[in-house]
């Protein structure tokens, strides 16, 4: 059995949110779209309360996109992943994804994130699975598009990839004992857990206290921000499409 590099993207790969981030993509673009987000409100207000689930909080975080067309959204997807992803992803992940590449490691991003840009930062990326929270897209797109299946999290993590990469469904621990692991969230520990080795990527307290348990190493490369308060500010701003620097600062 061939060995396996397994990597979340939010905070993983990245520094940011990528639902957020590809809200700002959208809004710069269609600044009329902001008027949108008066449709989540509600459910964002329920979800605090935990009246609704994570899979309705999130369709009903995508109305922002309602009546955009298919074609136009997988276009924007594809720009999203060359131009806006590709130059925030961490250096030191790169690096770990191509040293990995030629260890001749299968290399699968595992995300919650939604399939329709999730798949384009895979391919630009060179993984060769996506696995993602699958959402259906008619031609035009819905208030609440409906998500397929589970939202692609914790464990859903391990039931999804293991029904897009069967060899996974057999593997037992010592298939995996080469193989890799990342993640910066205890959302993630059945993802760290299913390889022999794992990493963590400004992990919290606790998950480091995890992660010495078993002996995972410990990641910090530089982030844009400032803790979580920075983190939280950069996300408002993407929601708002008011997130004006793309780029990597050098």
């Amino acid at each position: 059995m061939r060995s396996y590099a397994f990597f979340d993207l939010d905070h993983t790969l990245l520094p940011f949110d990528t639902q957020a981030l590809f809200c700002n993509f959208v809004l710069r673009r269609e600044r009329w779209r902001t008027l949108l987000h008066f449709t989540f409100l509600p459910f964002a207000l329920l979800k605090a309360l935990r009246l609704v689930s994570t899979v309705t909080a999130k369709r009903a975080f995508m109305n922002y996109l309602v009546g955009m067309r298919r074609e136009t959204l997988y276009a924007y997807s594809k720009e999203f992943a060359e131009k806006e992803v590709m130059p925030w992803i961490y250096p030191e992940l790169h690096e770990i994804i191509l040293e990995h590449r030629r260890a001749n490691r299968v290399l699968v991003l595992n995300t919650a994130s939604p399939d329709f840009y999730a798949q384009e930062i895979a391919q630009e990326l060179g993984f060769d699975h996506c696995v993602s929270t699958r959402t259906e897209l008619p031609d035009t797109l819905p208030l609440m598009p409906h998500v397929m299946g589970d939202n692609n999290k914790h464990e859903a993590k391990i039931v999804a990839m293991k029904w897009t990469i069967p060899e996974l469904a057999t593997a037992v621990p010592a298939d995996l004992a080469d193989s890799w692991s990342y993640s910066d969230s205890s959302a993630d520990l059945p993802l760290l857990k299913f390889a022999g080795h794992a990493a963590l990527i400004h992990p919290s307290a606790s998950l480091a206290e995890i992660g010495k348990t078993h002996g995972w190493n410990i990641l910090t490369p530089v982030r844009p921000y400032d803790g979580r308060l920075g983190d939280m500010l950069c996300v408002v701003r993407q929601v708002l499409g008011l997130f004006k620097t793309p780029h990597r600062p050098a």
